[in-house]
């Protein structure tokens, strides 16, 4: 088992993983999400791949096969009323639901936290969906806490 950066010949197990999470969040919200439907098209994500400013991290098996993924942006605060801080921002992570209870998510956020302090960033961040209870709960218990919350009202 080992985490590394997502290649070309990870495409099609981390799209099926990105579709695991699209059912996951369409079900909580079908007012947002579309079921069925691709984040992302191959093109796309052989340039994410590609881009140290937003890298893909992917576990894989002793055979190589990709069982969770964490998508990152490199993120550069320079405010004037706020202090400049590089935040790692977990843009999408997933485990596979085959693999779920074998500390792959547990794996991928450690392996986040310290590539995150190799590069000198402050913080770790992420967003879940409200709904999401499993998410929630398995963020807080590896210390994640609220940094801010967004709110809504639905008007249409």
């Amino acid at each position: 088992m080992k985490i590394r950066r997502a290649e070309k010949k990870d495409l099609q197990a981390v799209d099926r993983l990105l579709s695991e999470v699209l059912e996951i969040h369409a079900a909580i919200r079908p007012d947002i999400f579309v079921p069925g439907t691709r984040k992302y098209t191959d093109e796309q994500l052989l340039d994410i791949f590609a881009d140290d400013a937003r890298p893909v991290f992917v576990y894989v098996n002793e055979h190589d096969e990709v069982k969770g993924y964490a998508f990152c942006i490199i993120r550069e605060t320079h405010n004037e009323n706020m202090r400049p801080i590089t935040t790692v921002f977990i843009d999408d992570l997933c485990v596979d639901e085959k693999a779920r209870g074998m500390h792959v998510g547990k794996s991928l956020i450690a392996y986040v936290e310290d590539y995150a302090k190799k590069i000198g960033a402050h913080n770790v961040t992420l967003n879940v969906w409200h709904g999401n209870d499993k998410a929630i709960g398995f963020y807080q218990k590896e210390g994640f806490g609220i940094q801010e919350t967004v709110m809504e009202k639905i008007v249409g």
